[in-house]
């Protein structure tokens, strides 16, 4: 094992990450060491560097959507091997004691850490982590294919999950998530609705595509009610808008960890037993499921791989909307 790896680093002050070089760190108790093959860029990545979450770890590698393989192994670690192929999300750690934890809802612990944010991510060659959250990868989907299942898949998914039922589906915000869950809500016999940035035609081709059988512009109503509305753009004048969407008895859920303010709206949007719901993060019992779904249900991933270094480019074009699916960096062309 080489003595240094690089990583981008975030130190604060402004949104650019730097490439640095730094020992490789050893794993401690219950930790384990992973060589990183790929690493997804999220959303959220974004909204640590751009300040919209104003408590990270400084300095920090960001990225949560880590996909690669078990270096080494640290003192009372006995689920994985070295070799074994891993991913790490999101949530890095809870307390396990509180009554969020202990009620199965270690999504809402007080104490939790967070991959990429308080605790070091992906965008480096190497990463640590507690071997209690990570998660096995099997499967034939490559590396940076599998890298949005840990975020963009997950989170997705649990979302559609507070859809309960529904069988008109909208998708407000075509991004990486989307993607993902249009296919997955398609293969479980809902109908998909895409709403995308006004005059995003590639947008609107790319979810037509998926299986979306209307896609239109954010500000405009779908041609019948929905029974769910999920979120992915952090936007809050979307709420309303979604609201307007559903039918009585549906569900607007906000899946974004960070979302602008949202505007004023007259209660009749919400009368009739319409709800509002958000997302706050997930569960390692969430990420078992989505990843077994995933094994057996036909996703055509849409990656854009791309070298470590190239990170604030990446971020860069997320933040302007010019991405279709996911980006993913790679390690095997750090420069």
């Amino acid at each position: 094992m080489t003595a240094a790896m690089r990583a981008m680093v975030y130190r604060g002050g402004g949104p650019a990450l730097t490439l640095e070089e730094r020992p490789v760190p050893a794993p401690g108790a219950g930790e384990v060491l992973v060589r990183v093959a790929a690493c997804g860029v999220c959303r959220t990545d974004l909204h640590v560097v751009d300040g919209d979450l104003a408590e990270p770890r400084l300095p920090v590698v960001p990225g949560h959507e880590v996909v690669g393989r078990v270096a080494a192994v640290g003192p009372d670690v006995d689920r994985f091997r070295e070799g074994e192929r891993v991913g790490i999300p999101w949530l890095g750690w809870t307390c396990g004691a509180c009554r969020y934890c202990t009620s199965g809802r270690e999504n809402l612990c007080p104490e939790a850490r967070f991959t990429g944010y308080t605790l070091d991510g992906g965008y480096g060659e190497y990463c640590i982590a507690d071997a209690r959250y990570c998660l096995p990868l099997a499967g034939e989907r490559s590396d940076a294919e599998s890298a949005p299942l840990l975020c963009a898949g997950l989170i997705g998914h649990r979302a559609l999950t507070m859809a309960g039922d529904a069988g008109r589906v909208g998708l407000y915000g075509f991004g990486a998530a989307a993607h993902i869950i249009a296919q997955v809500a398609r293969a479980e016999g809902r109908r998909v609705f895409a709403f995308v940035r006004p005059g995003d035609r590639a947008a609107m081709d790319f979810a037509l595509g998926l299986g979306a059988e209307w896609a239109g512009p954010s500000d405009e109503a779908p041609p019948e009610e929905l029974d769910a509305a999920l979120l992915f753009a952090p936007v809050g004048a979307l709420v309303p808008a979604a609201l307007r969407a559903i039918a009585p008895g549906g569900t607007v859920v906000c899946a974004g960890i960070h979302m602008s303010e949202i505007p004023a709206f007259p209660y009749e949007l919400l009368w009739r037993e319409r709800r509002v719901v958000s997302v706050a993060n997930l569960t390692r019992a969430d990420g078992e499921a989505f990843l077994a779904l995933a094994a057996r249900t036909p996703i055509a991933m849409h990656v854009e791989p791309m070298p470590l270094a190239h990170a604030n480019t990446a971020l860069d074009r997320l933040r302007a909307g010019r991405l279709q699916g996911a980006a993913v960096l790679t390690m095997a062309d750090v420069a």
